[in-house]
């Protein structure tokens, strides 16, 4: 179905408008915005985020980032606070509020509540001379020349600019904390950076009745049973102690084939690989994929102070969501 309307004209207003809104914020991060972030720094309770319609579904967010970047924090709605969920603000803890007019009636409601709780509230606004600006310990302006919405009633620019506004609170107390990926990943253990930076080898390989082992004295037929059944595409060479003295994989069988080697009376240790690279189970598993990319082989040997403790190979990795 065709159409005369250009769609693509008005995204490109959007876009333009809205980034010349962002482009204007910067004049914002100023002693006030450093006081803010100095609040919540020193800060030993939590961070309760409040805003109504669409404010409060970017505060939601704004709650969200706090909390995963180190910050804790969470999200309260005004109306529910007014009805109960008040109980869950504890003094010692600050109140970001957040009203595009700064006169929010829900919000503004509880002030003198929280002030009574010695709660300090921080509020973040598009009019600093707004009730809310004035009633507050300190005030994140987020002015905008005008929304980008043509009949300059839905939240566009506004509730972007609030959006960035938040994001630069929390990456400043990120960086200011000293906080790190490793941090980042205890909040995010689900995810995929925290399954790169928390998951250990140990928690992948196969081990016990699942290794691949054989000793040196094996014939390459035995050894090559050993690999079928255990399906790593390599076994292990141990000694009587279990200490590892090589590794046997599919490429030297390949190798061994082409010359034309007795794999009915040849021993594995005539032909193993002496030496392989090996790695601590407590290795993480993202430097376990480094090694192996680096070395260019599929398969890892897992040994403590020597002794063969486990094994795995690429496909574990990829299966652990790791690469």
């Amino acid at each position: 179905m065709s159409s005369t309307f250009d769609f693509r004209s008005v995204a490109k207003r959007v876009l333009d408008t809205e980034v010349a809104a962002l482009v204007q914020l910067d004049q914002y991060f100023n002693q006030d915005f450093t006081k803010a972030c100095e609040m919540i720094l020193s800060n030993q309770g939590k961070v309760v985020v409040m805003g109504m319609g669409k404010s409060g579904h970017i505060g939601n967010k704004i709650a969200a980032t706090l909390a995963s970047t180190g910050t804790s924090a969470f999200f309260v709605h005004p109306g529910e606070a007014a009805h109960g969920d008040l109980g869950m603000i504890e003094p010692g803890d600050i109140v970001l509020a957040i009203s595009n007019s700064g006169e929010s009636t829900e919000i503004l409601s509880l002030f003198p509540v929280l002030k009574r709780l010695n709660i300090r509230i921080i509020s973040m606004t598009g009019k600093p001379q707004s009730n809310m600006a004035k009633l507050s310990d300190a005030h994140l302006q987020i002015t905008v020349p005008k929304e980008a919405c043509s009949l300059g009633l839905a939240p566009t620019s506004s509730t972007t600019a609030t959006l960035v506004m938040g994001d630069a609170v929390a990456i400043a107390l990120l960086e200011a904390r000293g906080f790190t990926a490793e941090d980042f990943a205890l909040s995010h253990p689900g995810g995929a950076l925290g399954r790169k930076l928390l998951l250990k080898l140990s928690d992948i390989m196969h081990s016990g009745a699942q290794l691949p082992m054989v000793t040196a004295d094996t014939v390459i037929r035995d050894a090559l049973l050993e690999i079928s059944q255990k399906g790593l595409g390599m076994t292990a060479v141990v000694d009587d102690t279990q200490q590892l003295v090589g590794i046997f994989t599919d490429g030297d069988l390949r190798r061994i084939l082409d010359k034309r080697v007795d794999i009915h009376t040849e021993t594995i240790g005539q032909v193993m690989t002496q030496n392989p690279t090996t790695a601590s189970p407590d290795m993480l598993a993202a430097e376990g994929v480094n090694l192996m990319q680096e070395k260019s082989i599929n398969g890892l040997m897992l040994c403590d102070n020597g002794k063969l403790v486990g094994a795995l190979n690429m496909h574990d990795l990829l299966k652990a969501g790791v690469m």
